[in-house]
């Protein structure tokens, strides 16, 4: 019964090290993504006796003995388990792009777009003016002045940035966008207190997560690049490196379990044989 139960073990070590070359893999994939944030998975140790409540668990209390051995209901195992996904939000370097709408933030802070689902922050300032004179995200989503804060349907409209001239838009490093010598408003680039508490949600995008309670205000002074993007964090050599590492260490699970599966068929087989 020990190799049935250390099994298990062996093999939450494997998943664990499965899911971490999961993200390694993304993070690789996403070394050339503009201002793309690297992921790094976490783990812990589940005690199983320190999870399960009292009245489940019944540990005898008696000296060592024969006995201690017996009705511990699993309460002498650990096992690792996942423990959420770290996502590293440290300055990526700033690339010219030669887009007079691209903008890299330099330091702290998010842009606020408008999406169906509500406002949600980015840092990937890879902007173009659609069809409606709007400008947009890559991926067609109004970008937003500051506001008022109200958060309403309205309020929001009324920041979306509109303008009909197509060569004439100039941003500047505080966030102020102009129209030739018109000022449009001032790009809202925000920062919350709390980065653990930003999930993110595709597309570069973030938002807070569900009963996550964080505080979120304006950037006073921000530092803007225009014609540049900010770049992937990856570091690739530490990622290969990491990959490496983890790719061993589940190696060393899978044997781990190869073993108790080889000691679980010998007490199968062959010890009622010689009994």
């Amino acid at each position: 019964m020990s190799s049935t139960k250390g099994v298990f073990t062996a093999l939450s070590g494997a998943m664990a090290q499965s899911t971490k070359l999961e993200t390694i893999a993304n993070n690789i994939a996403n070394v050339n993504t503009p201002s793309f944030k690297r992921d790094q998975q976490l783990f812990k140790e589940y005690l199983t006796a320190n999870e399960k409540p009292p009245s489940v668990i019944q540990v005898p209390k008696i000296p060592g003995s024969i006995e201690s051995f017996y009705d511990m209901q699993g309460g002498d195992k650990s096992f690792v388990d996942t423990n959420g996904t770290y996502t590293d939000f440290s300055q990526g370097g700033l690339k010219s792009s030669g887009n007079p709408l691209d903008v890299a933030i330099d330091g702290k802070g998010f842009f606020e777009v408008a999406t169906p689902q509500g406002v949600r922050l980015t840092r990937h300032g890879s902007f173009t003016l659609d069809g409606n004179g709007q400008m947009v995200t890559h991926e067609g989503l109004p970008v937003l002045l500051q506001g008022t804060g109200a958060g309403d349907e309205s309020e929001v409209s009324s920041r979306v940035i509109r303008t009909q001239s197509l060569n004439g838009i100039s941003i500047a490093e505080n966030g102020d966008v102009r129209d030739g010598d018109a000022l449009l408003g001032r790009l809202s680039v925000v920062d919350v207190d709390q980065l653990d508490g930003l999930q993110k949600v595709g597309n570069s995008l973030y938002q807070k997560k569900p009963n996550f309670v964080i505080n979120q205000s304006q950037v006073t002074t921000p530092n803007l690049k225009q014609g540049f993007l900010e770049t992937s964090n990856v570091n690739i050599v530490q990622e290969m490196t990491d990959m490496i590492t983890t790719s061993r260490n589940f190696e060393t699970a899978q044997k781990a379990i190869q073993a108790y599966d080889s000691m679980t068929e010998r007490l199968v087989n062959q010890v009622p044989k010689t009994s």
